[in-house]
């Protein structure tokens, strides 16, 4: 969609190669014809985040924007009494630690007029139950998005992204319980009535990186079909 907007891109990712080069080929199949190039790194390694960071601005000639969306849910229940250090530190790992070091390393890149939006969850809002640890993540991310938006104001923008459930593997365990009526009965909750698609999240993120958002900075952008109402 940034693509289509007229950006050139760079997909991250850490093991699904395959999916990253569907990507750039999209990308470089649109009519745009923009660049795009991926990029392997574990963003839990400040060094290969680092070397990500500066690898996608001498392929794209520069950076302007920053999208982090990348992250795990652990998709058993698992109470906080059975919460494991392993599980726990791994999901601090990528969902807050690779938050950390990419930001941290794209910021010297970013121009004025740069924009980062990164992606949360209603999860960090509310609290999720059996979650914990993805919960405690994403509200960091929340917290952190304001801390950076006024640290890097006036120039470079931050904002963030907060969805509910969208329908991507993330969430294909929930949803197929019941014999599949777990998507049914999670769309029960959401006022709209249904799951979200991933274009309905990255139109959002599109129109925070445009310049129609050029006034909005530390801002927690809902996208989750009325199912958590908060200002």
């Amino acid at each position: 969609m940034l693509a289509r907007a007229g950006c050139h891109v760079a997909v991250g990712y850490r093991r699904r190669s395959e999916e990253a080069q569907q990507t750039v080929r999209a990308v470089k199949g649109g009519p745009e014809r923009s660049r795009a190039v991926s990029i392997a790194a574990d963003l839990g390694d400040p060094a290969a985040a680092r070397r990500a960071v500066d690898e996608a601005a001498g392929a794209l000639g520069g950076l302007d924007i920053l999208i982090v969306s990348h992250g795990v849910w652990p998709p058993d229940d698992v109470p906080v009494a059975a919460l494991t250090d392993e599980q726990w530190r791994a999901t601090l790992r990528s969902n807050l630690d690779g938050v950390l070091y990419v930001c941290r390393a794209a910021i010297a890149h970013l121009p004025d007029g740069g924009r980062i939006v990164l992606v949360s969850s209603t999860a960090g809002q509310r609290g999720e139950a059996f979650h914990a640890d993805y919960a405690a993540t994403k509200g960091a991310v929340i917290s952190f998005t304001k801390s950076l938006a006024v640290e890097l104001a006036p120039g470079i923008n931050v904002n963030c992204v907060a969805p509910g459930w969208v329908d991507t593997e993330m969430c294909a365990k929930p949803f197929a319980r019941g014999g599949g009526r777990g998507r049914q009965e999670i769309a029960k909750t959401i006022p709209l009535g249904r799951v979200a698609g991933a274009d309905e999240v990255a139109g959002p993120i599109v129109f925070l990186c445009s310049d129609l958002a050029r006034h909005i900075t530390g801002e927690i952008l809902n996208v989750n079909g009325g199912s958590v109402l908060c200002g």
